[in-house]
């Protein structure tokens, strides 16, 4: 039976707040789960759009099938004692399969590495993997609201509790955001992350069960006797649903839209991320308590519709202040002190764009919920078919989005397609107002005084049918299009207003891509993730040839090579000019960079994409690192800058450990590591890390006019020894093409380019003295790394390197002539 109203307030009501606080607590362990799953999954299904569109959907997928399967489960076995009780079991099992991951998902790794290969079956073992993995604590997760909201009343105020524990889940997911993004993982590692996050599970269960004590396990609504509410279908309640789906793809979408965008103006660390996904949610969380307040009115479902209505302006507008203001700016974020202060800066202008949207889609949940809800009806599974369908539209918008829409059309494109979809779930949130309270006599609990409303009501409904498209008809056709020099520029780009043009903009699967041109002096640029990646002005120019030339100089007979990271494709292109170079792997990421950015580069790269000895795999590199079932004479790796989040996977010991491995007997590595945009922290993580792999190895500087830029790591097997005399025996037959591409980068002859040396591991060992060790539990280096974002201290850091080189007694095989001549070009005495 339905406990009378004096009961449920006197003794159900006032727990209801303290139950807003489990959900907090709830909320804040699941995200940090979801950070910590992430990250230790992309490092071994890799960090490509399509395997994050697994992660994605296979984390929602498990929380929408625990939303639905929940009430089906319960009545079944027969779960009708008190809900929280069975909500504390649900948090101690998420806890305990949480703790169980941080074990699990490394030795799914170890199995899963070794037995995929590429293609097809790759991705279907990546979402076999993925599954095992994330299924089991998602649904866990997606049964906690429809396990609670069996406890709660189907009338205007249970319903509006309902939408109260969602914003308190929200804002829990707000502080675990911050909490994993910028302190556990930053100074700790996943495995604190992970304990923190059980730790939660358990103090929410805890709670839970003393409430439970103190509280009538009644549920608010009548059961049947096999244990559920016969199920009560609203007319319209079909049209609701499909509204709370397409809210739900909506909000997911651009979610991934504004976040590709505001990456390129804010820079695309790992920071950004944290802080982008904390407004958002935040965002949610006040909308839906704000929703939750609504729901107690007699229209919730016409508040639904105007909600879906002014979204078609909360998309245009966060458009709009991407593409127009937020380029135009006057800002300088190198004369930020810290990086703190830019993020500070960085936080107000993502709250610019995506608050008012994000209030809309929070709002929408529990007016779905409201607009559904029929007195005496299981509240359980009302939640469980709202949540499901709003997951449901939200996986496939996150999905569809990421592999197609924004490939195929542009994130301009898709943008408009997203303000057509708002309205058409405006029209068909109307449609169903209309259909529910056609007969408003007929429907149980109507209050007398709701007649003049829904009279009013379905007076207006023409008008808000004819606004939506009208109005969505007006924004799609007056939303600003996608500048170029965002892309290109990111976050500098008012300081390059004038000078480049622009050749070419494209967004691909994984990344946004452009080529410019420097008015001063034609140099043709690179440009990703709204940086230069790479260009032919000689500082880059020398660098991406010195990770080809080092380690094809080095290796007595270099037959095999792989590069990691295709960029302007000069590093993989200065493989070419060598006679014995008969394969060369490359390994990239991103489609658009070989296929059209590569052709703006053809003289500097000697045409690598369309050689006959090249072979281009589109993978993340990690994956394909780990995968690869060939070994190699030279692997050369030139990623995007560590502070990128994701980046610092490529600089884990693992990753070296594994790169080891595919190196032939004699083989040859090199490794890139900026000193601008970076800190001396990270820079020591970069050195120390590799050096703990190669303990042999040796840096070579990239210096600009006598300052520092960037560095070449050369690691070996075995001690390195460069024999001079057999390069120069090598040099008499074929070497023509070799020497004419060591010229263009000022490098006259091998003296030239073997003076670039800048030190050893062991010399080096007092500089990198208590130096973080990058590894796959921690990525501390993305956090160090990112904390150098907009600021240019490489002179300074190279000058505290280079106070620690010395003569490399030992390392070269030559007369003592050239080695003097060395010494002399170093600068340094022997």
């Amino acid at each position: 039976m339905t406990a009378p109203a004096s009961e449920f307030d006197r003794r159900i009501r006032p727990a209801l707040p303290f139950l807003l606080v489990l959900f907090v607590g709830s909320g804040a362990s699941a995200l940090i789960y979801e950070v910590v799953w992430f990250q230790l999954l992309e490092l071994v299904i890799g960090s490509s759009a399509i395997s994050l569109g697994v992660l994605l959907a296979t984390f929602m997928g498990g929380m929408c099938l625990g939303s639905l399967g929940w009430p089906r489960v319960a009545a079944r076995f027969g779960l009708t004692g008190h809900p929280l009780r069975n909500y504390a079991v649900l948090e101690i099992a998420i806890g305990v399969i949480g703790l169980l991951e941080l074990a699990l998902i490394p030795v799914v790794g170890k199995l899963y590495s070794p037995a995929v290969g590429h293609g097809a079956l790759s991705l279907a073992l990546r979402a076999v993997v993925t599954g095992l993995c994330l299924l089991p604590p998602t649904i866990l997760m997606g049964a906690t609201l429809p396990a609670i909201a069996r406890w709660v009343e189907s009338s205007p105020r249970g319903i509006a509790w309902l939408g109260y524990f969602y914003g308190g889940n929200t804002a829990g997911a707000v502080v675990g955001s911050v909490l994993a993004g910028f302190w556990l993982l930053r100074l700790h590692d996943a495995t604190v992350a992970t304990f923190v996050a059980a730790t939660c599970n358990v103090i929410v269960a805890l709670l839970a069960l003393v409430i439970a004590a103190r509280t009538p396990s009644t549920p608010g609504t009548p059961t049947t006797a096999a244990g559920a509410t016969a199920a009560t279908v609203r007319p319209g309640a079909r049209l609701v649903y499909i509204t709370a789906a397409l809210s739900g793809g909506c909000a997911l979408a651009a979610e991934v839209v504004w976040t590709r965008l505001l990456s390129l103006t804010f820079g695309a660390s790992t920071y950004t991320f944290s802080m982008i996904l904390a407004v958002i949610l935040a965002g949610l969380g006040v909308g839906s308590a704000s929703g939750a307040a609504l729901a107690r009115s007699g229209t919730p479902g016409r508040a639904l519709a105007r909600a879906q209505l002014l979204l078609t302006l909360g998309i245009a507008w966060a458009a709009t202040v991407i593409y127009v203001a937020l380029p135009n700016w006057p800002v300088n974020p190198s004369l930020a002190p810290s990086a703190w202060i830019n993020l500070q800066f960085d936080l107000f202008r993502c709250a610019v764009v995506v608050l008012p949207s994000a209030l809309l889609w929070g709002a929408s949940f529990p007016l779905a919920l409201a607009a559904l809800a029929v007195p005496g009806e299981d509240t359980s599974r009302l939640v469980g078919r709202v949540y499901a369908a709003n997951t449901v539209g939200a996986i496939l918008g996150a999905t569809l989005c990421s592999l197609v829409f924004v490939p195929m059309l542009g994130t301009y494109r898709t943008q408009q397609l997203l303000i057509g979809l708002a309205a058409l779930a405006s029209v068909l949130a109307y449609l169903a107002f209309n259909t529910m309270h056609a007969e408003p006599a007929a429907h149980a609990g109507k209050a007398a005084k709701g007649a003049p409303d829904t009279a009013a009501g379905r007076r207006a409904l023409p008008v808000g049918i004819a606004a939506a498209p009208l109005l969505a008809g007006v924004l799609i056709a007056t939303i600003p299009n996608l500048p170029g020099a965002l892309v290109a520029h990111g976050r500098w780009a008012v300081t390059w207003l004038g000078k480049t043009e622009m050749l070419y903009v494209g967004e691909g699967m994984n990344s946004s891509v452009a080529v410019t041109r420097l008015l001063s002096n034609d140099a043709i640029q690179f440009h990703v993730s709204g940086k230069v990646e790479a260009s032919s002005l000689m500082q880059d120019m020398r660098l991406q040839k010195m990770l080809a030339h080092i380690p094809a100089l080095v290796h007595p007979n270099p037959q095999s090579v792989l590069v990691v990271g295709f960029g302007a494709g000069v590093t993989a292109g200065s493989f070419l000019p060598y006679p014995t170079v008969k394969r060369l792997v490359i390994c990239e990421l991103e489609p658009l960079v070989p296929k059209v950015v590569s052709t703006w580069f053809t003289k500097e790269n000697n045409n690598v994409a369309n050689d006959p000895r090249t072979q281009i795999y589109f993978d993340d590199a990690r994956s394909f690192v780990l995968t690869a079932n060939e070994q190699f004479d030279i692997i050369t790796s030139d990623p995007i800058n560590p502070w990128v989040k994701g980046a610092a996977t490529l600089y884990t010991r693992e990753y070296f450990e594994a790169v080891k491995k595919l190196l032939k007997p004699g083989g040859v590595v090199t490794q890139w590591v900026p000193l601008y945009e970076s800190t001396p922290e990270a820079v020591k993580s970069e050195l120390a890390t590799f050096f703990e792999v190669f303990p042999n190895g040796t840096v070579w500087a990239n210096n600009l006019a006598g300052g520092g830029y960037d560095l070449v790591l050369l690691g070996t097997n075995d001690a390195q020894r460069i024999d001079i005399g057999a390069i120069e025996t090598r040099a008499q037959t074929g070497f023509e093409k070799v020497a004419s591409s060591l010229m263009e980068s000022n490098f006259s002859s091998s003296l030239d380019l073997f003076s670039t040396y800048a030190g050893s591991a062991k010399d080096l060992q007092p500089y990198l003295q208590g130096a973080e060790i990058n590894t796959d539990r921690s990525l501390r280096l993305q956090y160090l790394a990112a904390l150098g974002l907009n600021s240019y201290t490489n002179a300074s850091i190279a000058e505290e390197i280079f106070r620690f080189r010395r003569f490399p007694e030992g390392l070269f095989v030559a007369s003592d002539a050239w080695q003097q001549r060395l010494a002399e070009s170093m600068g340094v005495m022997r």
